[in-house]
């Protein structure tokens, strides 16, 4: 009895006036000392253990998810405080579609309530200018909630300070395969002045160019015995070695091809990863910075595989997500802002080199 008497005396203390005013001064000025430092631009949270949480505490599951939600608004005050441009969350994974109906309903209900009270009352977002995005397959959305989704996205889209990313439903992998998609789209319908065409000629030198050593005699007596080139000079490089400059001697006369006739698209072998990141979800976020996952679980679970970078710090917290607070956060601040500091040291001795 002693135990649960003091419980509720430290919970009515924690509520009182004089308490509550002493912790939000003492998290004002723990926000401003962490804002002295560097502070990151995009951190992800893999908000886990929604679920977990309601079990040990004996509640509903949904109840459990409802806490998670209240448990963001929290750390999204936090971060936009400190400073954090982008804070993308998993909300609900294409996966947990496999889970109980009345969950996933659950679910869906409840992000279309937490959507509408954004929306309704936005303080939030509007007091740091954070726009939301919702990153996924819409299609996967039930049309009363996608109505919600597109009200809420419509209702800070004048907020261009901040970015708040809801990944909802995600998974990286579609969200990777959909880059692909619309790259190989983009690079196969889109005609583009000033790139390479992928002519007979050009497919011709391709080839002959891999055999290397084993066609050079033949090319050199075709070369001598070739007339000498026409002074018009083509605008594309690629097409200046004419057929009769890269065919062997026993090779068929290829036909002209002529160059207006063809129909000019962006070059594949040009494809890098920065290709692929400007067809991402999050094409116009910063680098991510922090990766952080509640619930102890220590695992990507399949959100940010492309963005998670070498520069990317994850942190795996034990804490269930509704538990967590500014008092989780700051260990993980600390320690990047430390880190960063560290990689700054390093990096200056080597500039010193460079210049000498």
């Amino acid at each position: 009895m002693s135990d649960l008497y003091l419980s509720r005396f430290r919970s009515w203390f924690l509520s009182s006036p004089p308490a509550e005013w002493a912790t939000k001064r003492l998290r004002e000025t723990v926000i401003g000392a962490l804002r002295q430092g560097p502070i990151p631009q995009h951190v992800a949270f893999v908000m886990d253990g929604n679920r977990r949480y309601a079990r040990s505490h004996k509640i509903e599951t949904v109840e459990g998810h409802n806490l998670g939600f209240e448990a963001l608004a929290r750390v999204l005050e936090i971060c936009y405080k400190c400073g954090v441009k982008v804070v993308t969350v998993y909300a609900f994974s294409i996966e947990n579609y496999n889970r109980p109906k009345y969950e996933v309903d659950g679910l869906m209900q409840l992000a279309k309530l937490k959507l509408e009270q954004l929306v309704q009352h936005g303080e939030l977002l509007e007091r740091y200018g954070a726009g939301i995005r919702v990153l996924g397959q819409r299609d996967l959305i039930s049309p009363d909630v996608l109505e919600v989704v597109d009200r809420a996205v419509a209702r800070t889209k004048h907020n261009t300070k901040a970015i708040l990313n809801i990944c909802f439903p995600y998974t990286s992998r579609e969200e990777i395969t959909t880059a692909v998609r619309s790259t190989v789209e983009e690079y196969s319908t889109t005609p583009r002045p000033h790139s390479t065409p992928f002519s007979q000629n050009r497919i011709t030198q391709k080839i002959l160019s891999k055999q290397g050593d084993k066609n050079e005699t033949s090319l050199s007596t075709v070369r001598e015995a070739s007339p000498s080139p026409p002074t018009s000079r083509p605008e594309d490089p690629d097409e200046s070695v004419s057929s009769s400059t890269t065919l062997p001697p026993d090779s068929p006369p290829l036909k002209s091809v002529a160059t207006e006739n063809v129909t000019i698209y962006p070059n594949a072998e040009n494809i890098t990863s920065e290709t692929l990141d400007s067809h991402m979800y999050t094409a116009e976020c910063p680098p991510l910075d922090l990766f952080i996952r509640t619930s102890g679980v220590e695992r990507l679970s399949d959100f940010m595989l492309w963005q998670c970078h070498q520069d990317t710090q994850i942190f795996f917290l034990k804490c269930f997500w509704p538990e967590f607070d500014l008092w989780n956060f700051l260990p993980v601040l600390v320690e990047w802002q430390w880190r960063q500091k560290q990689k700054e040291r390093d990096e200056k001795p080597s500039r010193r080199t460079k210049q000498a």
